[in-house]
């Protein structure tokens, strides 16, 4: 039996752009255990800071940081040899991701991304199933919109699932 190795990301935006990476959590995962996890800042373009009382990041906090391209290229070792991704509300960070990557000239991963908000409603029947939801009927542990916390959830939400036999579909 094959035993998946996946990367749970969370971004959080500076405003309403896709292209306002301001931070990402990334977890790794082999099988049910964490083998990494990383938390990175980026300076996204723009100044203009809308998601601040969310997450409490600031321009100050990132204006030394590395832009997206740079602050990507160094994580890029964490997204080898893994068989898919996972995001909660994965539509969100897939776009996030894509934008950013697109306007870096870089390619972004082509693993699938398998949706923990989707997989919530499939396997226990949750609603609703925004993160703290989820987390609050899994008793798993959340900081909500750090982005670190939020990865780990999500990865956790993946392994309680594994752990369950659920299914995860992943090419």
């Amino acid at each position: 039996m094959h035993i998946p190795t996946f990367v749970a990301l969370d971004f959080e935006t500076a405003d309403y752009y896709r292209d306002s990476a301001c931070a990402v959590g990334v977890v790794k995962v082999k099988g049910t255990r964490l083998i990494h996890e990383e938390v990175r800042l980026i300076r996204p373009p723009r100044k203009s800071f809308r998601f601040s009382y969310l997450h409490g990041i600031t321009w100050a906090d990132v204006e030394d940081q590395p832009v997206f391209r740079n602050a990507w290229l160094a994580l890029r070792p964490v997204f080898e040899d893994v068989d898919f991704l996972a995001a909660h509300n994965a539509s969100f960070d897939r776009s996030v991701l894509n934008t950013c990557c697109e306007l870096a000239r870089i390619r972004p991963p082509d693993q699938d991304i398998i949706c923990t908000r989707q997989l919530a409603r499939r396997v226990w029947g949750i609603y609703p199933t925004n993160l703290p939801a989820v987390c609050s009927s899994l008793d798993l542990p959340l900081d909500h919109h750090d982005p670190l916390s939020d990865a780990r959830a999500c990865a956790l939400v993946i392994i309680r699932a594994l752990k369950e036999g659920a299914t995860i579909d992943y090419e």
